[in-house]
């Protein structure tokens, strides 16, 4: 899946101009698991970089930002939470392909080995989104990562939000209308250096609600995550 969101981020990189977009401006962005594979993605890339840069067909510095949302970096951290949340270990394994897979696919552990140092300043601006709610995936994943990858020299910031569920961010909060913390954050990011956007975005109306409250409070209830 690495090597897959490798080639699907170059695929945009080397065409997105041809299809109107602007390739000065290009953020990556991954939830989850995606959050996770993305990140590998990110770590896989800028390695290649700095090795020997055969059949590099894009540069991590080419991404003006990175944002991870809800997601797990740690995979041998996970393993135990993952089992008693119901993925059990022995099924996680074999998805993962055995256990000496959890260190090579742990975005966290992979930024504290030296043998990359070299890589972590080509990584672009990195910004982890994560509630505090989140029973799927823990925030602390986010909070160490943040701190590991602070620690190697990257640039890393962490937002975490009050009580908010794995799916709060992305699925409830939008269908709320209203303030959109998680939206407010990104477009104030993708826009740092629009003065001009900055002001539209300021003077935005509410969005309005989707779905009415009692719906979202049963899908809460109901949802595994």
């Amino acid at each position: 899946m690495v090597n897959d969101t490798c080639q699907g981020i170059s695929f945009v990189i080397n065409n997105i101009a041809s299809y109107g977009g602007d390739p000065d401006r290009i953020y990556l962005m991954g939830q989850s698991a995606g959050a996770h594979i993305s990140s590998c993605a990110l770590l896989e890339q800028a390695t290649r970089e700095t090795k020997n840069g055969d059949g590099v067909s894009w540069s991590v510095s080419q991404l003006k930002a990175y944002f991870g949302l809800s997601g797990g970096y740690n995979l041998l951290d996970l393993v135990d939470h993952f089992h008693n949340r119901g993925l059990y270990r022995s099924i996680f394994l074999s998805i993962m392909e055995g256990e000496q897979s959890l260190k090579k696919f742990s975005p966290e552990l992979k930024v504290q080995d030296p043998c990359i140092k070299d890589s972590i300043p080509l990584l672009p601006r990195i910004i982890l989104f994560h509630g505090t709610g989140d029973y799927s995936i823990p925030s602390t994943a986010s909070e160490k990562f943040a701190d590991a990858l602070k620690e190697a020299g990257a640039s890393a910031e962490l937002i975490l939000y009050d009580g908010k569920t794995h799916t709060d961010l992305f699925v409830q909060d939008p269908l709320r209308g209203g303030k959109d913390d998680l939206f407010d954050h990104v477009l104030a990011t993708v826009h740092s250096d629009d003065s001009d956007a900055l002001a539209k975005d300021a003077m935005a109306p509410p969005r309005r609600r989707l779905v009415p409250e009692i719906l979202l409070k049963i899908a809460n209830n109901i949802s595994p995550f």
